[in-house]
């Protein structure tokens, strides 16, 4: 029976894209300014990696760091880069709208949903920034999102492997959850065990700091010097991590 656990590897450069796709990652995501949460990267950048990469690529449309409400001008500037996304050639998009009181904003996040079609759409960690996760899973299944990025309201998905089981749970048959935050060779097994999901996300030690993370799920901070990693070491962790979920079964343990 195949395994269906899938590795999503975020970057920022076309060179890291290559050597995600070499290591075997399922699907990866672009953005520009990794260490700030991410951003938009520019339409070069798109174009570029996907000359170069045959695997899915999914793209993070935030037209500034900082929070997630935007006003009608950026929502405008994210209309024009998902259409863009799509000229291009991505294979989804990555977002998330909050309304000021940190409620998931149903109907400007459907509306780029809708925009977004046939791409599916990631609702980022904007997810994480809501004050009852539970409920925010309802808003983003409303808004016709196909997956969630999320690390349980937590820094790293190890701080809150609980949580995350139980949004795995309750998102069954109804929209993906995707852990992420600080994942790496040395916990992905642990969290595939303990939270069963069937997707996760990592920028393969950009992400690691102790500090309060981006939009993207990458915490703001010590990511600028890790994002550079050589990218044969890049690989080969890209590699490791494909290893070890090829061998964690539907269940969540291993063979």
């Amino acid at each position: 029976m195949p395994n269906h656990l899938c590795l999503e590897i975020c970057v920022e450069s076309v060179e890291h894209a290559v050597a995600a796709e070499r290591g075997g990652a399922h699907r990866i995501e672009i953005c520009s300014d990794l260490p700030s949460g991410g951003i938009t990267p520019s339409a070069g950048f798109m174009q570029t990696a996907r000359r170069h990469v045959h695997t899915p690529i999914h793209v993070l449309i935030r037209p500034r760091a900082g929070d997630f409400c935007y006003t009608d001008d950026e929502l405008e500037i994210m209309r024009d880069d998902i259409q863009a996304a799509k000229r291009f050639g991505m294979d989804g998009v990555v977002l998330g709208i909050l309304h000021e009181n940190t409620h998931v904003d149903i109907e400007r996040t459907r509306a780029l949903v809708e925009l977004a079609h046939p791409l599916p759409v990631t609702f980022h960690r904007a997810f994480d920034s809501t004050r009852d996760l539970e409920t925010s899973l309802e808003e983003v299944i409303q808004t016709g999102a196909s997956r969630i990025l999320t690390s349980g309201g937590e820094p790293r998905a190890t701080d809150a492997l609980s949580t995350l089981a139980r949004l795995v749970q309750a998102a069954k048959e109804r929209i993906l959850l995707m852990p992420c935050g600080a994942i790496d060779s040395e916990n992905v097994v642990r969290i595939a065990r303990t939270t069963l999901a069937q997707e996760f996300h990592t920028s393969v030690g950009a992400s690691r700091s102790g500090s309060t993370s981006g939009g993207n799920g990458v915490p703001n901070g010590t990511g600028a010097s890790l994002s550079r990693l050589p990218s044969p070491i890049f690989e080969e962790q890209v590699a490791r991590l494909v290893s070890l979920l090829d061998n964690v079964s539907y269940d969540g343990r291993v063979r």
